[in-house]
């Protein structure tokens, strides 16, 4: 385990089974703050199983998820927010009718001090609120590119912005460590490149990002290190040059 495990998120020895089914095999993998880590393997290797290990909706039935060196066992799906955890999900979860800008203030909830009363009788802590949040997610939608459809419904807009929305919902939290499930499916070549810049800044502004994506060429590009993965066992973990020229990864995932 690196020596940077008490200040980060660690799947420790973690292992998860469904029915008779061993979906990862005590797999161990530490996230740090300000990298990108990636996340590869073949369909069925357990990365998504991970990243809902990782994110609470999954309890190991062996090792632990841990943060700053501290046992997660007990902390349910909705306190990961509260503790600076947050992710996205292979198909984005919006709201359609809603717009842009609201779309994105919702992730911002855990900021929220005021009451239900207080924001209904529009209290001025529960308007100051508003306004810190409504800006802050503003800001967010202008860094992602997404500024000219900022009072659009999510509804329409393109497929790629919609991940883009969804990756700025995510940073509403304000994480410390950002779980993404495939952001790049059925993106432009374009559009791909337009995701590695917002992870840069993402990266250069201290969150740890776990990136799990099949666009291999992307991952190795963008990444500071790479885990691989194939039918629940780790198979390669290291630099992105290392996992690219290990045997075993080229041999059940990459191809010859």
């Amino acid at each position: 385990m690196s020596a940077h495990a008490t200040d980060a998120l660690v799947a420790r020895a973690i292992t998860k089974r469904f029915g008779g089914v061993t979906a990862l095999d005590a797999i161990t993998l530490d996230l740090r703050p300000g990298e990108i880590h990636g996340l590869i393997g073949p369909n069925g290797s357990g990365k998504t199983t991970l990243l809902n290990l990782l994110s609470g909706y999954y309890r190991p039935d062996g090792g632990d998820v841990e943060l700053d060196g501290t046992s997660l066992a007990r902390r349910s799906v909705q306190s990961r927010p509260r503790l600076g955890i947050s992710r996205t999900f292979q198909k984005p979860r919006l709201l359609p009718s809603l717009s842009v800008l609201d779309n994105a203030m919702l992730g911002a909830w855990r900021e929220v001090r005021s009451g239900f009363l207080a924001a209904a009788l529009a209290w001025p802590l529960a308007r100051r609120e508003e306004r810190a949040i409504r800006a802050h997610a503003a800001d967010l939608i202008h860094g992602i590119g997404l500024g000219h459809a900022i009072d659009r419904r999510a509804s329409l807009l393109e497929h790629a912005e919609q991940r883009f929305l969804e990756i700025a919902r995510a940073l509403a939290l304000r994480p410390r460590f950002l779980l993404l499930d495939e952001p790049a499916g059925g993106l432009t070549g374009a559009e791909i490149g337009h995701l590695a810049a917002i992870l840069g800044a993402i990266r250069e502004s201290g969150v740890g990002i776990l990136l799990v994506e099949h666009h291999t060429d992307f991952v190795f590009r963008v990444c500071d290190r790479v885990t691989a993965l194939d039918r629940g066992r780790l198979i390669k973990h290291g630099r992105p040059d290392e996992v690219r020229r290990d045997a075993e990864v080229v041999r059940v995932y990459l191809g010859a």
